[in-house]
């Protein structure tokens, strides 16, 4: 393995030239350490019970947590490579021929300050704000200084979306795309669009560490993640965290001081957020389990199909998907006209995904994860069983925000299909409300 390879990386013994420790002169650390009842894994920090990890024939004991990453035992020994910030800085930085507007240009310039200044921060804006363009000016201006940076977000999807952004914004930038379903092979990059579990495999190897969507599963919440994402990031580095929806932890963070906070509160095209409509249908569980068409979800999705724009219909459970999906096949009934569904654990969910963009597909049927982190031109949507617990209020916010995201049709139909109303509904609607009037009041300045 070619030692640039290796910098910045958390490897074990088994991944690392013996005689490289030697002449580097790395101390190691035991991979898993016994204490009381715990072994704790010094990848992901994971506290293992002893009696559920431990290996035959006095081999001590693994880690279940971060096993998908290869396993680590209490024989195993972690080594570090330090970050040296061995990068070419090309004549030209960022290829990006766009403009932000006003209102990007003036979050842009605050980020860029507090990382200057060494400031954690955070960018709060709605979907659609164009949080990924407002991130270019600090880009360039520390890829210039050879600092060494990472954007991690939670899901696959949306690496995928950032990935192309990101290489035409920087053509003469080295980026490297590490996700479990990537086929590239790792490479030692000046630029690393990651899933934030690949942040496991790192230690003091960023300078500037992005984390998007921090309020997004399986981030939000996870302690071994969220210490990864800690010591990914070099002791004298910057935090930047970005998201539409914070969650209360984050919220806390910034009453504590702990991050700073730019706000914006509206789309990069300057239209408000498409507001929820909402439909009541009161057996609306015997509908579906029966299959059977309502004249509601007949009449939108005939309108939908007559127009020609793609649509998404978001269900809560996994149990949902293929009756939803049969009722929609039977109204549309056009073979040109093509639907799938799709799930987090849906091996083809990529490409589906990139079918809908392409024209190739018109609809699908989803789960939660597409609710952030994707955009297509031109959506509707419609959500059923918008009251089921599943959707939490952020989630009912995101989902709505993938509609209008598109200068040319900023507008599109949101619809909340339910039984009844919900805290989690009436606070979508709200917040929706509250961050339009907000955005009313930035333009009337």
């Amino acid at each position: 393995m070619e030692i640039a390879n290796l910098y910045g990386r958390l490897v074990t013994q088994n991944q690392i030239d013996s005689s490289l420790i030697i002449q580097l002169n790395l101390a190691g650390e035991r991979a898993v350490l016994e204490k009381g009842r715990y072994a704790i894994c010094q990848r992901c920090h994971y506290q293992n019970l002893k009696y559920q990890v431990k290996l035959p024939h006095h081999q001590g004991y693994y880690c279940q947590n971060c096993i998908q990453l290869g396993r680590l035992t209490s024989k195993d020994f972690l080594y570090a490579v330090p970050e040296p910030n061995k990068f070419k800085v090309p004549e030209k930085i960022l290829t990006w021929q766009g403009k932000l507007s006003q209102f990007q240009k003036r979050c842009a310039q605050e980020l860029c300050t507090k990382v200057s200044q060494k400031q954690n921060h955070l960018i709060w804006a709605v979907t659609g704000a164009g949080k990924t363009e407002m991130l270019f000016p600090m880009l360039a201006e520390n890829l210039a200084k050879k600092k060494r940076i990472a954007l991690a977000t939670p899901r696959i999807d949306v690496c995928n979306e950032l990935y192309p952004r990101l290489q035409a914004a920087f053509e003469n930038i080295s980026i490297a795309l590490l996700h479990g379903q990537s086929s590239m092979k790792y490479f030692y990059a000046q630029l690393t669009i990651c899933t934030t579990h690949q942040l496991l495999k790192f230690k003091d190897a960023f300078d500037i560490l992005i984390v998007d969507e921090i309020d997004s599963f399986p981030f939000a919440g996870n302690r071994s993640l969220n210490f990864a994402t800690k010591r990914a990031c070099k002791t004298s580095g910057v935090m930047i965290c970005l998201t539409a929806t914070p969650d209360q932890s984050t919220q806390k963070s910034i009453r504590q001081h702990e991050l700073t906070v730019g706000y914006l509160p509206l789309r990069f095209h300057q239209h408000p957020l498409p507001e929820i409509k909402f439909r009541i249908e009161r057996h609306l569980s015997e509908l579906l389990e029966k299959q059977q068409i309502f004249p509601f979800i007949k009449k939108t999705v005939q309108k939908w199909v007559k127009q020609q724009t793609p649509f998404l219909i978001f269900v809560p459970r996994l149990s949902l998907l293929k009756p939803v999906f049969e009722i929609v096949k039977q109204i549309v009934d056009n073979k040109k006209v093509q639907g799938e569904t799709v799930y987090a654990a849906d091996e083809h969910r990529i490409a589906k995904v990139q079918a809908l963009r392409d024209g190739k597909l018109r609809y699908l049927v989803t789960t939660t994860i597409l609710e952030r982190g994707v955009t297509f031109k031109n959506l509707d949507l419609m959500v059923i069983k918008a009251e089921d617990r599943n959707f939490s209020c952020s989630s009912l916010v995101q989902i709505a925000g993938r509609v209008g995201r598109n200068a040319q049709r900023p507008t599109g139909d949101v619809y909340f299909v339910m039984q009844h109303y919900t805290k989690n509904v009436k606070q979508a609607a709200q917040q929706i409300r509250h961050l339009n009037q907000k955005a009313q009041h930035l333009l009337d300045e």
